[in-house]
């Protein structure tokens, strides 16, 4: 935030009773998702947010609204994406709330909406509840990013309902949502056409925002309604979703915040804030998973691959948003190998299964989060841990890690160990659409096949650095010392520098649309959101709608 006296503890755990911008509607197989925007609702004060325009407490409703469908909801095969106001569908984020923020929450924020939009691609893809927007009125901005996210787009044809992208023209910054990526990338927009569209503020209108493919139709306003009906229904008749299955029931989270610990049912956090350092501890399941199908629905949110997600997720959101100068997170586990590994087992057994696939899904979503947030990454695998299988991919996420060989003086535990299961060889991508451990080895990409060899092996530390799995073995006697040194040398470092650093090194081989929108687009707005040509005394996002003209500084850089 701009100072400490505005600094607000955002709370990312919500649920629709508790929204304010969004309605929810559900009328199987159809869902409509309907954005009406409070306008003195904003998560702090200081801006309204008028004409349907966003803040992250928007966002914040919206994420959980898409996470509640997904579980909550398996006889929904399609959502409807609308406005409930007359004459504008969304004039994207709040331009007030912009100006007025520190330039680490705006680049927070257009993180947080990013991943959001992806978990709405990700449902179309792979859940097969499939997304589509009513354009029922202007929707600018990120209101058009929104729709952009969604798989089929329909526009009221009449004067006043255009699509655009004005944020060069009108703020000097880039679209912060990937709308650039989705119109060249995803919707296959001609580079000319899009130049054009990028640059003028009116947008696009009519047929001719279908030709150039904004839009995949445009309607009377009189037959939206009916037409975006009808498509849903196409929509939702493709599913593979479970017409009469129940669903699973997303209780609220419980969590502790108590002093510089955060404490929930998995996982617990301690914050050293002399060494910038959050301490992680994941905690793995005590006893087996369910034997059957039916006993693993009757668990829901207990099941413990479900519970490490939701509260991963949080955890993450929090230490990101509330956190912003504890810029090392140290990750340990405690448990038993064998018990993760019998949960993995589940999770792979009973894949085809809508909440199972649900589950595997999120702790996707979720160990993405963990990869593009920034902060630095270190896993500590000592005994006692359970880095197996799904928990292994925290220490293949890690920027750094450290496995101690042998035992520690006085513990009788024997030496730490970590295992790999089939969970580790396809069901959770980065980014770049690749494994973590075919990212790791894209020097040697034979090298991922003969690891699935060694599956259930459990790999002490000679082992695991043979096989690539870790970064450095230190023992007893150099381990706090090796341990401590790279903690303090981490934060002694530029912040800045880190942050580049580290992006760049996460996301090695193949680019897809969503490292592109994390990687290029992120770095691109990172830079401009500082520059004075948008945030100086004459930058376009100080002076709009002020009716003072933007100066700028027209060298090229």
């Amino acid at each position: 935030m701009a100072d400490e006296s505005e600094r607000v503890q955002v709370e990312f755990r919500t649920e629709p009773s508790r929204y304010k911008h969004w309605r929810l509607a559900v009328d199987p197989p159809v869902a409509r998702l309907t954005l009406d925007v409070k306008e003195d609702g904003g998560l702090r004060p200081g801006y309204e947010l008028k004409l349907n325009s966003y803040d992250l407490g928007v966002d914040i409703e919206l994420y959980d609204a898409v996470q509640r469908l997904r579980f909550e909801h398996p006889g929904v095969g399609a959502v409807v994406v609308t406005s409930g106001k007359e004459r504008i569908f969304c004039a994207g984020a709040n331009i007030r709330m912009l100006s007025q923020s520190a330039h680490g929450w705006k680049v927070n924020f257009c993180k947080f909406t990013n991943e959001t939009r992806n978990a709405i691609e990700e449902a179309t893809a792979e859940s097969r509840q499939v997304y589509l927007t009513a354009v029922n009125g202007p929707c600018a901005g990120g209101g058009y990013e929104l729709a952009l996210a969604t798989d089929w787009i329909v526009m009221a044809d009449d004067a006043n309902t255009a699509v655009s992208l004005p944020e060069v023209p009108l703020l000097a910054v880039l679209p912060g949502t990937g709308g650039l990526t989705r119109l060249v990338d995803k919707r296959r927009v001609r580079r000319d056409r899009a130049d054009f569209f990028c640059t003028t503020e009116e947008g696009v209108k009519g047929q001719r925002a279908v030709e150039w493919g904004l839009v995949d139709e445009v309607v009377p306003r009189s037959r939206l309604d009916e037409l975006v009906r009808q498509r849903a229904r196409e929509f939702a008749a493709r599913t593979d979703r479970p017409a009469g299955a129940r669903g699973i029931a997303l209780a609220p989270l419980a969590r502790t915040l108590a002093g510089d610990e955060v404490r929930y049912g998995t996982l617990a956090c301690r914050i050293d804030r002399g060494r910038a350092v959050a301490e992680i501890t994941v905690r793995g399941p005590e006893v087996p998973p369910p034997a059957d199908l039916a006993a693993l629905h009757a668990l829901g949110v207990a099941f413990w691959p479900l519970a490490l997600a939701r509260e991963l997720d949080d955890l993450i959101l929090h230490l990101r948003t509330n956190e912003p100068e504890i810029g090392i997170w140290v990750v340990r586990t405690a448990g038993r190998a064998d018990l993760v590994e019998a949960h993995d087992g589940a999770l792979a057994a009973h894949g085809g299964d809508w909440l199972v696939r649900e589950i595997r899904l999120y702790l996707r979503r979720t160990l993405k989060r963990l990869d593009v947030s920034s902060r630095s990454v270190f896993a500590l695998v000592e005994p006692g841990s359970c880095f197996t299988g799904t928990l292994l991919e925290l220490v293949l996420a890690a920027d750094r890690s450290y496995m101690l060989t042998g035992g520690r003086q006085g513990d009788a535990r024997p030496p730490a160990a970590v295992r790999l299961t089939g969970m580790n060889f396809g069901p959770y991508p980065m980014v770049n659409g690749l494994t973590r451990l075919a990212s790791r080895f894209l020097a040697e990409p034979g090298r991922t096949d003969k690891l699935r060899a060694r599956i259930g092996e459990d790999l002490d530390a000679a082992a695991a650095a043979e096989a690539g799995l870790v970064t450095f073995t230190p023992d007893d006697i150099d381990w706090d010392d090796e341990v401590r040194l790279a903690l303090e040398e981490r934060a002694a470092f530029s912040p800045d520098a880190l942050t580049g650093m580290e992006a760049s090194l996460r996301f090695g081989g193949p680019e897809t649309l969503e490292s592109k929108i994390f990687a290029r687009l992120s770095a691109w707005q990172n830079w401009i959101f500082q520059r004075p040509n948008a945030v100086g005394p004459k930058g376009a996002l100080q002076v709009y709608g002020s009716g003072e003209r933007s100066e700028f500084d027209r060298r090229r850089v």
